[in-house]
């Protein structure tokens, strides 16, 4: 496959998955900003804007973090290239470049998302309504990868698709866990705690699994370690290194030696790791290190399969 169709394709996906996630992490943000309980709303209003590295490209915009504000500069703000607006647009303009690689499903679920997405910011975030214009961005999301798995052959335009998808959702899922873990600390075991675990745990649709997996309370060691650790989970930090595991010796050719021999080792220290280690460590200071090997691994897949020479 030629380096630049297997670049486009690879970061259509991850385009289309940072879309979600940013959904994801709104939804949470503008929940928690309804409910008056916290002293430090501002704290999980702007939570996003730290997660993505965001915050002084807001405020060279905004004097202030307000949650309108927020919201638009992440759902709709055309000048923000992190929102959802530009990001569905970038996938779209990948997908068009690499419209005979993938299915007349695939093209039309990404298609059909930036023309709804037009109107949609045609009439502003009001008219339709924060929540509903978030749901209907992760479905958009669902809709996308189920059109992939059920109807492109297993072929290496396949394996970009969903190597793109699993760098993006690891590096966003660690993103996440350490700024929450940061903002709340490990010790809150009142009912703001509580919320905010659980507002945690839904931002990577993960609550239900939380349920079944631990009988007792929520609690900052389980949330880390089934986030981390629990293969079962499809968006925790095993379960992706786990998939890019299987794709990335599945791809045709010699290349990207190293990056099969990065992803092998971060997959090793996860599937044997365990959380007292991550605890003795520092759970802020695991994440920041996972977060720089995951880098290195997009980086080194990057110059191995994807830049055009």
């Amino acid at each position: 496959m030629l380096s630049r169709t297997a670049s486009e394709l690879y970061w259509m996906s991850r385009h289309l998955e940072r879309a979600e996630n940013i959904a994801r992490m709104l939804d949470v943000a503008w929940n928690l900003s309804l409910i008056p309980f916290s002293e430090t709303v501002n704290e999980e209003v702007a939570a996003p804007l730290k997660i993505t590295g965001s915050l002084e490209r807001y405020i060279e915009k905004y004097d202030t973090v307000q949650v309108n504000n927020v919201l638009h500069f992440f759902a709709l703000d055309e000048d923000n290239p992190g929102s959802i607006y530009c990001c569905i647009r970038q996938a779209r303009e990948n997908a068009h470049a690499v419209r005979g690689k993938i299915t007349s499903e695939i093209w039309e679920s990404i298609n059909t998302t930036w023309i709804e997405l037009q109107n949609i910011r045609r009439y502003g975030l009001i008219a339709m309504g924060a929540s509903a214009f978030l749901d209907w961005v992760k479905e958009r999301s669902h809709l996308f990868r189920g059109a992939t798995y059920g109807t492109i052959i297993r072929n290496d335009a396949f394996r970009f698709i969903r190597i793109g998808t699993f760098i993006e959702r690891a590096d966003n899922t660690a993103r996440i866990l350490d700024v929450k873990h940061q903002i709340q600390g490990p010790k809150g075991n009142s009912a703001v705690d509580y919320y905010r675990w659980n507002a945690l745990l839904r931002s990577v649709g993960a609550f239900e699994a939380y349920r079944e997996l631990y009988s007792d309370r929520i609690t900052h060691e389980h949330v880390a370690e089934m986030l981390i650790l629990r293969a079962e989970v499809p968006r925790s930090l095993r379960s992706c290194m786990e998939m890019l595991c299987e794709l990335l010796p599945a791809v045709e050719g010699d290349s990207g030696l190293d990056a099969k021999r990065l992803a092998a080792v971060l997959y090793a220290r996860l599937q044997y790791g365990d959380i007292d280690h991550v605890f003795a460590i520092g759970l802020h200071e695991y994440l920041t290190d996972f977060l720089r090997r995951v880098n290195e691994l997009a980086d080194t897949i990057q110059s191995a399969y994807l830049e055009v020479i």
